[in-house]
């Protein structure tokens, strides 16, 4: 009998696991994808290599991506669903931004644009209440002001020239621009002041080396221990520390990490008239085996789209239908800029400069190297721009009507991706119950029923989308004021990427699955800890920040309920991950 068993090794089971170990509770984690114990050797820069859905090593599948396929979730609308399976899960190629949501989407926000946001599905409890657990987490990956190159000098004059204010605080009130909060290190000796390989191995340097590849996940710099590699991906953070957690902390327990364990059922029982979670059935995607664990309590961190499908698979009670509901994404657009002069957009930090807007989103700086970079212009909802116009797209501040370039022009924009600046529109977007997940009527997978994912992806919200034509303007804008001689607007069909909210927690009971301490509603025991518990899209911010200090204060409300401890945020400094008392040899699974 375990304390806790923690399904899935992605952005928030890691945290959950951590903090509950780092307590003395002995802590399974089941991971159903790969864990990659020597980055350095196991991946590469080729993006094709890292990001094929079919098999790339960063997908949603087995360890065996050239033997066995990926798992299929089906997608009966035009959209496309980036998720990765694996310890670390997504956060192993996501650019490590992590602002805080905006306060307009807890409970008890009275500023004057309180009605700006989804005022119908706010968090359970205030901002001011949420703050020490973002700082936590802060001070564990760390989070820090993200490192300035080229392209970002190039945003910065255009965000000042459309008449915006520099932000200079973590918390967001007005609209205004700033540097990126971000979760990789900062250079430091070499790095940062050279290509030369050779000059760029730890401990000559430390950081982000700016090699512009953080999307086929961080290894850099080369020779570092897995713990001080630059990018704070829950694989280079959180999981060497849950892993240590003996080492680090008084009286805590390693956590029993398994790869390539895909759970396939929650096990649960009536105790005094109500249903109580008590164990899971774990499949060895090696070997098909099967394993049963027992645990005081069960946390669900399998992300947006498999939290809602193990419990479905596994027959939990849903008496109001939220489970797998609200399913939402940022409606993300994507706005590029040609420029004459260098802009550094495939050198460097992926991402390190932002603009906010209270209650409608924000817009971030995105670099990319070349094949990303030409697949991010090849996404559209309004089909071809320019010589093969279809007449569809919608018209703006930007050159011609929205849509993908194609012919010369592609050709033209691709030729050099280092005079381009692009930026990514976030929406806050109203939580809408008929984008949701269920079981498709498919072939099961070895694993069993799979998901369904349903995304009216443009029949939003009037405030959704009145949000994204209002952001896909202001874009442009910038991009002039910067000095673009040719702007063009995408108008992204739906990128499924920061998915959030599909097993909500909520004031009311009628539209949420999980109550305030993230606890199911339902079956007792059961937490979820990832970005499947969000209540809302946070005001259009980046969800990882959100969603692990909200795992954070999850581990922190179990251990109170359920093992009888206090409470440890405020009263305990949390542990740096970047204390190289954890070597690289510690990674291995237990």
């Amino acid at each position: 009998m375990r304390d806790v068993i923690v399904i899935g090794a992605g952005g928030g089971g890691p945290v959950a696991a951590k903090e509950l170990a780092a307590r003395g509770l002995d802590v399974l984690v089941l991971e159903g994808g790969p864990h990659y114990t020597d980055p350095e050797n196991q991946w590469s820069r080729y993006e094709n290599d890292a990001n094929n859905i079919l098999d790339g090593y960063f997908r949603v599948g087995p360890s065996e991506r050239f033997d066995k396929p990926a798992w299929f979730r089906e997608l009966p609308q035009n959209s496309f669903l980036w998720q990765l399976a694996g310890v670390g899960g997504t956060t192993q190629h996501y650019y490590g931004n992590n602002p805080r949501a905006m306060p307009g989407v807890f409970t008890g926000y009275d500023g004057p644009d309180r009605d700006a946001y989804d005022s119908a599905h706010r968090f359970p409890f205030t901002y001011r209440e949420m703050i020490p657990y973002f700082e936590w987490v802060e001070a564990t990956l760390p989070v820090q002001t993200a490192a300035m190159g080229t392209k970002e000098s190039v945003y910065f004059r255009g965000a000042e020239g459309i008449g915006l204010p520099v932000n200079t605080t973590k918390d967001v009130t007005r609209d205004s621009f700033r540097p990126q909060e971000n979760a990789i290190l900062q250079p430091g000796g070499n790095a940062g002041t050279t290509s030369d390989p050779q000059q760029l191995l730890y401990p000559n340097a430390t950081g982000c080396t700016f090699c512009g590849y953080c999307f086929q996940g961080c290894f850099e710099p080369r020779r570092a221990p897995r713990n001080l590699k630059a990018k704070r991906s829950t694989d280079n953070s959180y999981v060497p520390m849950m892993l240590t957690a003996d080492r680090w902390a008084p009286g805590g327990r390693p956590v029993t990490l398994i790869a390539d364990a895909y759970v396939t059922r929650i096990h649960t029982e009536q105790r005094d008239g109500e249903t109580v979670a008590g164990g899971v059935t774990w499949r060895d995607t090696r070997s098909g085996d099967e394993h049963t664990e027992d645990a005081e309590v069960v946390i669900m961190a399998g992300g947006c789209t498999e939290d809602p499908r193990l419990w479905l698979n596994s027959g939990l009670p849903n008496p109001n239908g939220w489970v797998g509901r609200g399913y939402t994404d940022h409606f993300f657009d994507w706005v590029v800029g040609v420029f004459d002069e260098y802009t550094g957009n495939s050198a460097g930090v992926g991402s390190s400069a932002r603009c906010d807007y209270p209650g409608r989103g924000g817009l971030e700086q995105v670099g990319l190297p070349p094949a990303l970079q030409g697949f991010s212009m090849g996404l559209s909802a309004s089909g071809v721009r320019g010589y093969y116009d279809n007449g569809r797209g919608p018209t703006g501040p930007w050159d011609g009507k929205a849509g993908r370039p194609v012919g010369p022009e592609l050709k033209e924009m691709l030729a050099d991706i280092d005079r381009l600046v692009n930026i990514l529109v976030l929406t806050d977007d109203d939580v809408e119950p008929d984008n949701r997940v269920v079981r498709s009527a498919f072939p099961a997978d070895s694993n069993g029923p799979i998901p369904k994912v349903i995304f009216n992806g443009r029949n939003r919200s009037r405030r959704t989308q009145r949000n994204r034509e209002f952001l896909a303007s202001e874009a442009a804008r910038l991009l002039r004021a910067a000095g673009a001689t040719k702007v063009i607007r995408l108008d992204w069909a739906p990128l499924l990427l920061h998915v959030q909210s599909s097993m909500r927690m909520g004031i009311s009971e009628d539209d949420s699955v999980l109550d305030e301490t993230a606890e199911a509603r339902f079956v007792k025991r059961l937490y979820v800890a990832d970005n499947a518990a969000l209540a809302n899209s946070l005001g259009g911010p980046n969800p990882t920040l959100t969603s692990q200090a909200l795992a954070t204060r999850t581990a922190e409300k179990i251990f109170q309920k359920y093992f009888g401890g206090d409470a440890f945020v405020g009263r305990e400094s949390p542990m740096s991950s970047i204390d190289d008392r954890v070597t690289e040899g510690v990674l291995a699974a237990r």
